[in-house]
């Protein structure tokens, strides 16, 4: 179209900074997901709502993660801000080769960070002494969190990591693969802080920092989720209430799932 139409034409579309169309690769908790392109200007909400379809299964949307993995988590609050690579940049990540993530209330946003900078963390050449090192650091840190053996002071110790990362870096992956860590610290602090000083993932993700219970006023004594338990961590009669067993459970999860009176519980 350009070819037909001429630049003038493309370039009429957008915004002052950021001209013509963008191609997102829109993937995550939304409705409807695939390829869109949309013109430079649009918003973020106008992306997961209007052509995503909105959040799946009636869940709150948390977070978009722009850029792919050396890219940044931007809240739900900020779902106004209209995309260009201006203004995402100023949010902390990066407007990269297009990916969008749109991620609901059931996401920790910690794991996310982890997830992401495991990655660029095993794409590092190892040339840069900060990214070949300082990255497995913020790694092990991540992992000790998501675990439940946070610390005080991991927090300011991911970011001062962070930012020498950043500057000490030569190439683009170094420069940018703390972004996912320093954004869902800038966004998400509270979320670190219940990992670290209550042993909690508000999300309700971390394996290691949740327990399965039975709500007894809920609970039928249908015996499904006895018999569907892989490790006979479920104790109860037909038609009385169960009881799970934290000491045996492996925290698989079927049990929730297959409950049809939300009587497992997640704490």
């Amino acid at each position: 179209r350009i070819i037909l139409n001429g630049h003038e034409k493309y370039a009429s579309i957008g915004t002052k900074k950021s001209k013509g169309t963008k191609v997102f690769a829109l993937a995550g908790k939304v409705v409807h997901t695939g390829l869109v392109e949309v013109p430079m200007g649009v918003t973020i909400n106008e992306i997961v709502f209007n052509i995503g379809g909105g959040i799946k299964n009636n869940k709150e949307f948390k977070a978009v993660q722009m850029g792919g993995p050396s890219g940044g988590c931007i809240p739900a609050s900020m779902g106004d801000l209209i995309i260009d690579y201006y203004e995402i940049t100023k949010t902390g990540a990066i407007m990269g080769s297009g990916g969008m993530i749109v991620l609901d209330e059931t996401t920790c946003m910690v794991d996310v960070a982890k997830f992401f900078l495991n990655f660029t963390q095993n794409e590092s050449c190892g040339k840069c002494t900060f990214c070949r090192i300082g990255t497995k650091r913020m790694l092990e840190i991540l992992e000790r969190i998501t675990a439940g053996e946070g610390k005080e002071n991991d927090i300011e110790q991911l970011e001062d990591l962070a930012n020498k990362i950043k500057i000490s870096s030569l190439c683009g992956l170094g420069q940018t693969a703390p972004n996912p860590v320093l954004t869902t610290i800038k966004y998400f602090r509270e979320e670190y802080e219940a990992h670290i000083k209550e042993k909690r993932c508000p999300a309700h993700s971390c394996v290691a920092l949740i327990d399965y219970k039975i709500d007894t006023d809920k609970c039928t004594g249908c015996v499904l989720c006895l018999k569907k338990c892989p490790v006979d961590a479920i104790s109860g009669k037909p038609k009385e209430p169960h009881t799970i067993h934290s000491e045996t459970c492996i925290k698989c999860g079927i049990c929730y799932d297959v409950c049809k009176f939300d009587a497992v519980i997640i704490t």
